[in-house]
């Protein structure tokens, strides 16, 4: 059991839903990154997703993609990222997930990418470019090495591909609360808590939500209704306001204090 798993046991005990926080690593470099993680788990987020920048990042809006593309002009990449993983445990128990494209994975070679990612403390990676039907090898892998493979349902997902997708998730399901990519909406789909409850008939697995909520209105909204609530452009635009300000750490910490009420 790794420290996703066992951050869901604690939170249900307690009667509390997941907060799950989205930044790109390396945004605006890796020791300010560093330096929100820790910032961001005093206040109150349980499980932290560190964005690996890539330059095709299909699943997300313009705020990432940019801050993606700033990224990697500072030389930012996978292995770095494993590195700053390594240095955070040294302070912090946090759940760290890694949500990348697969191409970085490909090219460190999966079962080297699951090797290093567990060795340095990552518990778990949302990989949106890689369907369950060609995950089936890695999932078998990164289940056997304790790593979780975090999968998407849409949507759009049929019934069978809802349980299909089920059976190799480990972590959490990330339901995404609407069609496109990610970036801040004025409003939550309609749907959302018929799909939710669809989903629910097929799993006793947490399902949280992601893409489009960006307010504390809406974390409390689909906090009613899901396992946990999952913000990311929000986010990564309050770093962008604070990039060259001295206290960008403590201003982006207590923007999501505030979303998280």
């Amino acid at each position: 059991m790794n420290r996703i798993d066992q951050k869901f046991i604690q939170l249900k005990k307690q009667h509390q839903k997941a907060f799950i926080a989205f930044i790109t690593a390396g945004y605006p470099d890796l020791p300010t990154t560093l330096k929100l993680v820790m910032e961001l788990e005093k206040n109150g987020v349980d499980i932290i997703e560190l964005g690996v920048p890539f330059s095709d990042p299909l699943a997300d809006g313009p705020m990432i993609q940019e801050a993606s593309g700033y990224s990697l002009k500072q030389g930012t990449n996978l292995l770095k990222i494993l590195n700053l993983v390594k240095q955070l445990r040294k302070h912090s128990s946090l759940p760290v997930c890694l949500m990348t494209y697969y191409n970085p994975v490909f090219c460190f070679g999966e079962k080297n990418f699951v090797d290093h990612a567990i060795a340095v403390g990552v518990d778990g990676v949302i990989i949106p470019d890689l369907p369950y039907e060609e995950a089936r090898e890695f999932s078998r892998y990164a289940d056997k090495k304790g790593l979780a493979n975090i999968c998407f349902i849409s949507p759009t997902s049929s019934a069978a591909r809802m349980k299909s997708i089920i059976k190799i998730a480990r972590g959490f399901i990330y339901y995404v609360s609407l069609t496109g990519v990610t970036g801040s909406r004025k409003r939550l789909s309609l749907d959302l808590k018929t799909k939710l409850s669809a989903i629910r008939k097929l799993t006793t697995k947490a399902v949280c939500v992601g893409f489009g909520i960006s307010d504390a209105r809406q974390v409390k909204a689909v906090g009613k209704i899901s396992d946990g609530v999952i913000v990311g452009s929000a986010i990564v635009a309050k770093i962008k306001e604070n990039i060259g300000q001295r206290n960008l750490v403590k201003t982006v910490g207590s923007f999501v204090k505030r979303l998280n009420v």
